[in-house]
Formats: C-alpha cells, sequence, structure tokens
C-alpha cells in the first residue's frame, strides 16, 4: 500500500495531493493540518502526538500524512525511511525557502541549522560563525533564547512567525532584542551579520565550502603579529587537528596574540573567541580575522579573570598563560596547550589531570629552508613547542 507524505504551507495543496487525500483510508497529521486538509469523511483520521503509534496505523493502508513545508527536509520523511517506508512526498515551500522569499533576499549563501529537538548550542555557534544562517526553531530554543545566547555578537535576526498562517508576521530587530520577547511557537529565525548585504555569486550552497580554500595552518605572514608573536605554522597545524574545529563548535583562543589560531578556527568553521590583555594585539586579532572574512569575537582583558560570564567552549587552544589558566579552561571538553618553557609543562599536565582529562602530548622541532647568499638553502631551526592537549572521555 503507498503511503503518501503531503507537504503544507498555507497555500494550496501541491499537485497531486487531492488525489491522494480522495483515496485514502487514513490520513495522519497535526490538528491544524487535519482541520485544513480536505480529508475524507469515510477515512479515519489519526491526530498526531507519540509518532510510533500512528505510524503502526498507516502500515499496510493507503495512507496520507500530512507535514508542514517540505517533509524531506529536516522532515519525518528521514523517520520513515528509517522505519522501512519508501513514501511517496508531495513537498510544498519550506519555511526556509517562505521566508527569504517574503525579504526578497536569495539565500543560497546561508547555513539552515535545526534546533528542533536538538541541543541550541550548535545552532547557535554557527550563527556566531557565519555571516548568515536560518535556524529552524521549537520551544526552549527559539528566538528569545537564540537572541540571548548571540549576546556579545553583532546579528541582525529576522523572526519570520507563523508563514502561511493567521498570524503570520516578520519582525526585523537586533539579536539582544529577541531576548525576553514572547514569540510564536512556529517560527524560522534568520540570522544575518548585515540584512542589507547582497550575498556574492557562489557555487556552493551554504556559503564557501569547508575547508576553505587555502587549506589550513597558513604561513606566518599571512597574519599581521608583534615580531614574531605568532604561533607558528607547523605548530598551529598540530594544534588545529587537536582541537578539530567544524561548524557547530565554540573555540576559544586564550592569550590569542596575533590571533591566527582563532582566524584558522573560524576558517574552518567554528565559532571562534579570542581573549588577549594587550590592546595592541586585540586590534591586531580583529584586523586579522578581517582580512581573512572570518568572525572572531575579541574579549579584552587578562586570563583567567576575562573568562567570567562566557558563553562555554568546546574547545580551548591556550597559547598564553599558566597552569592557572589552563585550569580555568579545562571544563571544556579539550583543551590544547602550547609551551615553550620547559618549567611549564609538568604544572600543566597535572592541572589537565586534575580536571580529569586524558592527557597526551609532542615536542614540535622544525627547520625551515632558508636560502644562503649565493643561492643555496639551509634548514634553519625554530624554536621547539611543547603542545600538549587534554581530552574529556
Amino acid at each position: 500500500m503507498t503511503l503518501t507524505v503531503v507537504g503544507m504551507d498555507g497555500g494550496p495543496l501541491p499537485p497531486g495531493a487531492v488525489d491522494a487525500l480522495t483515496g485514502a483510508e487514513i490520513v495522519a497529521g497535526g490538528r491544524r493540518h487535519l482541520a485544513a486538509a480536505p480529508v475524507p469523511a469515510a477515512a479515519e483520521r489519526v491526530e498526531l502526538g507519540p509518532l510510533e503509534p500512528a505510524l503502526d496505523k498507516l502500515a499496510g493502508r493507503r495512507a496520507v500524512l500530512l507535514a508542514s513545508g517540505d517533509p524531506g527536509f529536516f522532515g519525518i520523511v528521514r523517520v520513515l525511511r528509517e522505519r522501512g517506508h519508501v513514501p511517496v512526498v508531495l513537498p510544498a515551500l519550506s519555511s526556509v525557502q517562505q521566508a527569504f522569499a517574503r525579504l526578497g533576499r536569495s539565500w543560497d549563501d546561508v547555513a539552515v541549522v535545526s534546533a528542533h529537538g536538538r541541543a541550541l548550542g550548535p545552532a547557535v555557534n554557527v550563527c556566531r560563525a557565519r555571516a548568515a544562517t536560518a535556524v529552524l526553531t521549537a520551544p526552549g530554543a527559539g528566538p528569545t533564547e537564540i537572541g540571548a545566547a548571540l549576546d556579545g555578537w553583532t546579528r541582525t535576526l529576522v523572526v519570520a512567525e507563523d508563514l502561511g498562517g493567521p498570524d503570520e508576521r516578520l519582525t526585523t530587530l537586533p539579536a539582544a532584542g529577541a531576548a525576553g520577547r514572547d514569540w510564536h511557537p512556529l517560527s524560522v529565525v534568520l540570522c544575518l551579520r548585515d540584512p542589507d548585504a547582497v550575498p556574492g555569486r557562489g557555487w556552493y550552497a551554504g556559503g564557501e565550502p569547508v575547508p576553505p580554500d587555502g587549506g589550513w595552518a597558513l604561513p606566518d605572514d599571512a597574519f599581521a603579529h608583534r615580531g614574531g608573536m605568532v604561533t607558528k605554522a607547523e605548530v598551529r597545524a598540530v594544534v588545529l587537528a587537536r582541537l578539530g574545529p567544524r561548524p557547530g563548535l565554540l573555540v576559544w583562543d586564550v592569550g590569542a596574540g596575533s590571533g591566527s589560531v582563532a582566524v584558522e578556527c573560524a576558517r574552518l568553521g567554528a565559532a571562534a573567541l579570542a581573549v588577549e590583555r594587550r590592546v595592541d594585539d586585540a586590534a591586531r586579532v580583529a584586523e586579522n580575522a578581517a582580512a581573512h572574512g572570518v568572525d572572531v569575537r575579541v574579549v579584552r582583558g587578562a586570563a583567567p579573570d576575562a573568562l567570567d560570564g562566557l558563553p562555554r567552549p568546546d574547545a580551548v587552544f591556550v597559547g598564553g598563560g599558566g597552569p592557572e589558566v589552563v585550569a580555568a579552561v579545562a571544563g571544556a571538553d579539550r583543551v590544547v596547550v602550547a609551551l615553550a618553557a620547559l618549567d611549564r609543562i609538568a604544572p600543566t599536565r597535572a592541572a589537565l589531570l586534575a580536571a580529569g582529562h586524558v592527557v597526551d602530548g609532542v615536542q614540535v622541532v622544525a627547520s625551515r629552508l632558508a636560502t644562503l647568499p649565493d643561492g643555496a638553502v639551509r634548514l634553519a631551526a625554530t624554536n621547539p613547542i611543547t603542545i600538549l592537549w587534554g581530552t574529556r572521555c
């Protein structure tokens, strides 16, 4: 028997939907969908609550399942396939399509994430990292919570409520303004760095691909720095491998200096936050982030005091500061520390172990090609750096 999934977006039903409903023995859906669809009087109606009992009733019968928007886009089609169904899908417009259509804006540059039935943190971190993000929301993970979590990041939210419904409304406001307000439970949040920007002509949906062009562990001279105060490319390569930056994570770069690690993490899709006590170095972090076209939130102050009140990181790089700084950040799942001074190795390892991390490490000793006056080359040694990392089981 055929199971047909019909998408509904507040407009006319998609082609083929009326025929599927006319021949249905059973029709399942949410209350508002059942009320809006032409369900035959002879068909059994099943209002969706717990999903499993409803799916059991659909099995082996001519059935129609009503769903919102495009059921194959963060929708129920995945659940059906997991349970062995191969449905006929008649999609309507997704809520993201509708929201950007209302704005008159293209959306092929937009990262789309879901906080519906999932943790909010990864979705917020994508909002922190990307210039344009659409968030599918849920009660407890809606505009109020997203706006509050974006404190410290310059973002504009467009809250699209009840798209295609009687209470449809689009509200544009600073992220902080969304916190503390009541919103319709059926909302899509568009998070934009610049709401008036015209997206560039790309080729890859969702923005620039990750990893970015040029790879990672960029040359030292790709960053403005103060007299060589930059994490060297060879060291940075190991640090990035151990931090594992990717979309959905928040990475701190503590004692950031030039911010090279924070910038590279942002280039790899993570939300990045740099903590730096020097005014001139903090300015360089912002300069380097802008030069590479990424967002890095810069917090000026000395760790560990400057860390109070910051959003919890998934991973932390400590490029400056002693064991007391390492102890302050050891609540993260991953902590990576670069050490030039030998006498800090043992206390740093002890701080990570005390916080429950499994600790490992390596010393990076690199020699680079250097040109001699006659045009020949030699190997010029860089300073040895010890890298320790702690990982929570």
